[in-house]
């Protein structure tokens, strides 16, 4: 199962922050994903559309921070990752450098 959390922000939009398995790695690797969306369940509709079936949120252990609250506002997508753990200066990548050419807009 999936851990995360979500943050509301004043504008009414939700921050969505999950810790998945990383796909195609092993067992022990996972990501940091972020989605924004109008709720928590249109963000978990948008990771599980994309392939991320265990993308599921119970309770809200680790919301998204700060920083991630901005890399993904920032970000045209509105869907972020990064590995876990990475380098303090690790950039937020785009969900189309993980899933590759099968992601379609």
């Amino acid at each position: 199962m999936a851990s995360g959390g979500f943050t509301r922000l004043p504008s009414g939009v939700v921050v969505v922050a999950l810790r998945l398995p990383s796909p195609g790695g092993a067992p022990d690797e996972y990501i940091r994903v972020l989605v924004v969306s109008a709720n928590r369940q249109r963000a978990l509709t948008r990771l599980r559309n994309l392939g991320f079936r265990t993308a599921r949120l119970v309770g809200n252990m680790e919301p998204p921070t700060s920083d991630e609250i901005n890399a993904v506002l920032h970000h045209p997508d509105g869907l972020v990752w990064r590995r876990i753990p990475s380098a303090p200066a690790a950039p937020w990548q785009s969900i189309a450098a993980l899933l590759g050419p099968t992601v379609r807009r």
